[in-house]
């Protein structure tokens, strides 16, 4: 446990020296804090830009509370997955291209607690940006809407995070596979987009990370639409993800 926390000190310092910690928490909370005004402002702005705005803008429903919670999940789902992908590629890697991962593992720190420490210092990290962009928007929606529901507020951004960590899990195995970023984001991305095709099967998608995004809309849509299984899956999925890029780790010469 005492290595796991060196080790977990020194990716947390590494967040913050390569500017990954300030560009999670800065990109999601300009669209935390974006996400109910561009709700609530969108037609005016349609109205204002087009010739026949007036005339669209009749047919656009009046913007409710439940637009400001769809524009933040659809806004922190899409770009947390392109943060998770970008701030994760690199994290082995690069390491090992530049020789700084063999110096860390003869310490002596075991792979599992070097790889460990690279996952628990991202989830911290998007955590951090969850934390800031669900603030910023529970703070606009009450301004410019009504007072969300703390509760269901917190289950959304739980659902959120666990969707985001999915795909940092996979991208840090990628990085495990290669030594050059590009490869290692080129795969991550296959896996993004294996995913997506997948969950646009029909039943099939009910269990895949995509119907969390799903589940979280329905907390504020009145409806009962929850997604046990995709949550187990996702869980699974990045315990497995972890446990593959450790096995590779292990039999890999640096």
């Amino acid at each position: 446990m005492r290595v796991f926390g060196v080790a977990l000190r020194k990716e947390l310092l590494e967040q913050w020296r390569s500017y990954r910690l300030v560009i999670v928490g800065s990109v999601l909370l300009v669209f935390g804090f974006a996400s109910p005004l561009l709700a609530k402002y969108g037609p005016e702005m349609i109205r204002l830009a087009l010739p026949e705005g007036d005339a669209i803008l009749q047919l656009i429903p009046k913007p409710t509370t439940a637009d400001a919670v769809s524009q933040y999940i659809k806004n922190i789902s899409q770009f947390g997955i392109l943060l998770a992908v970008l701030m994760t590629m690199g994290s082995v890697a690069q390491e090992k291209d530049k020789g700084t991962a063999a110096l860390m593992l003869v310490k002596p720190l075991p792979r599992l607690v070097f790889l460990a420490a690279k996952m628990a210092a991202l989830g911290l990290t998007f955590a951090t940006g969850i934390v800031l962009a669900g603030v910023a928007c529970y703070y606009y929606t009450m301004l410019v809407f009504e007072t969300l529901s703390l509760s269901a507020w917190l289950a959304l951004n739980g659902l959120l995070l666990l969707f985001i960590l999915v795909y940092v899990a996979l991208t840090l195995l990628c990085s495990t596979l290669s030594k050059s970023q590009v490869v290692s984001g080129a795969l991550a991305f296959g896996f993004l987009v294996v995913l997506s095709a997948l969950g646009a099967v029909p039943r099939l998608g009910d269990y895949l990370p995509g119907r969390l995004t799903t589940w979280a809309a329905s907390l504020f849509a009145g409806g009962g639409d929850s997604a046990w299984p995709a949550l187990a899956v996702s869980v699974g999925v990045i315990v497995a993800a972890l446990l593959a890029a450790w096995l590779i780790f292990e039999r890999q010469e640096l």
